[in-house]
């Protein structure tokens, strides 16, 4: 009786010092911070004080912390503890609202949040429809004038709002071109745009199904308009802070109006896409896809991506792209490749 008379007589006076000086973290080698805990997982502590900002301390550091307000624990089990938290006599005690105080182990604990970053992750899990979002525009233009007399257009954009279990991405790619020399044949010497969109939503912690719809114009190769709607499954092969590489397959439709036919016909679909970061400033993006068609065996189509993006500054940067589009069966008279390579600024945004 007497120990537990004098366990929350502790808990007490360490909650009552708390509110008078804030939150507290005491570490291993006998410091103590005085300032707010904002978030921690189970790798560091996030602290921040009025003398020093935000401050990175590793969790295995940390031999027990106090705070007055509000804290959301997570543990490994699942269960999230919502209440002020303390630390006496070498256990952590969460005074919950409803179920009382609960003691924690410290390697039980995967998580801890403040309030303020209670709500932001909250709403992360259901942002609405236009927030989220990250990507970047690109767009290059080229003029000659005198001997030679051209004109060159290229703009690509890229959007991706990923949330919890699923990814929104968005892509758009165009170049025009032009010779304007007197007689010049032909006059416009590219004109191309592709686009698409693809969802993908998590099945499990390395599978997802998505649904994709991509569409292609080629004026020089006569192509009106391609659409490929299409869905499937993918693995992620490597998922980790600087390397992703997922591998999709699946089936689709396709639907292509050329000048002088149109052509309707189901194929299946294999690809994989590649993102690597190099260093602090330049990402690397690499995807190819294979379109076997089901009712004429030996022809496909094929897509090749790669590009990269050198950061400049914090929303600036230099874009590099270059891409292949194949076709087995074009058009009489038609090339089967298409090449598109654009180069210009990017302008990286985030909402």
């Amino acid at each position: 009786m007497r120990t537990t008379l004098l366990f929350f007589l502790s808990l007490f006076m360490i909650l009552s010092v708390g509110s008078l000086f804030g939150d507290q973290v005491s570490l291993t080698n006998g410091d103590r911070l005085t300032g707010t805990i904002i978030k921690s997982d189970d790798k560091e502590l996030t602290f921040k004080t009025a003398y020093a900002g935000e401050l990175k301390i590793q969790w295995s550091a940390v031999e027990a912390f106090n705070s007055s307000d509000t804290l959301h624990v997570r543990l490994k089990s699942g269960q999230t503890l919502v209440g002020p938290v303390a630390t006496a006599d070498g256990k952590i005690v969460v005074s919950t609202r409803d179920a009382g105080s609960i003691s924690p182990a410290k390697d039980e604990i995967v998580g801890i949040r403040g309030s303020a970053e209670e709500i932001a992750y909250e709403k992360s899990l259901h942002p609405g429809l236009l927030e989220g979002w990250t990507g970047g525009t690109t767009l290059g233009f080229n003029l000659t004038r005198g001997n030679s007399e051209t004109k060159n257009l290229a703009l690509a954009l890229t959007a991706t709002r990923a949330t919890l279990h699923d990814k929104l991405g968005l892509y758009a790619n165009s170049v025009y071109a032009t010779n304007d020399a007197p007689g010049a044949v032909p006059g416009t010497t590219a004109n191309a745009v592709q686009s698409g969109i693809r969802y993908d939503h998590d099945l499990a912690s390395r599978m997802f199904g998505f649904v994709t719809a991509d569409f292609q114009t080629d004026a020089l190769q006569g192509l009106n308009l391609r659409s490929v709607p299409g869905a499937g499954l993918g693995w992620h092969a490597i998922k980790n802070e600087n390397t992703t590489l997922d591998l999709l397959a699946g089936a689709n439709y396709t639907r292509e109006n050329y000048t002088a036919l149109t052509r309707n016909f189901a194929s299946g679909s294999a690809s994989e896409e590649l993102m690597h970061k190099v260093g602090a400033a330049t990402v690397l993006t690499q995807k190819f896809e294979f379109y076997p068609s089901f009712q004429s065996l030996g022809d496909y189509r094929g897509n090749f991506i790669f590009s990269t993006v050198t950061k400049l500054s914090k929303w600036l940067g230099w874009q590099n792209s270059f891409g292949d589009i194949y076709v087995t069966n074009p058009p009489g008279g038609k090339r089967k490749n298409d090449i598109l390579l654009t180069t210009g600024l990017n302008i990286s945004f985030a909402h």
